[in-house]
């Protein structure tokens, strides 16, 4: 599989533009091959009330489902910036509870 998980050392914060998402201290990194690493947040730690399911599921062969959704922002939703695997397979269960951001969403190192 080659999936790499490990701690993020530092803090993270994550934004849409000005609208601040969350921080976290708590980051995971994800590495694939080939791939650039992901940072994956705990839920707990991002302002739940910005987020909206949206109907996407998308599958990883190695990962599993991925349930994603939409920021809330003051001009509206945007739709499927975010990702989540909450039942990951064997050998990801470390990112269940965490969620993910497509580009557009800042995930920066701040501490």
């Amino acid at each position: 599989m080659g999936i790499e998980i490990g701690r993020a050392a530092g803090r993270y914060r994550v934004h849409l533009g000005t609208l601040v998402l969350g921080e976290s201290e708590a980051a995971l990194s994800l590495q694939e091959p080939g791939r650039a690493a992901v940072i994956y947040v705990p839920r707990a730690d991002m302002d739940q009330s910005l987020l909206v399911p949206s109907a996407r599921i998308t599958h990883c062969p190695h990962k599993g489902a991925a349930r994603h959704y939409g920021i809330v922002t003051p001009q509206g939703t945007r739709d499927n910036l975010v990702w989540s695997y909450e039942d990951p397979k064997p050998g990801c269960e470390a990112i269940a509870g965490h969620l993910a951001f497509y580009p557009g969403v800042t995930v920066e190192k701040v501490g």
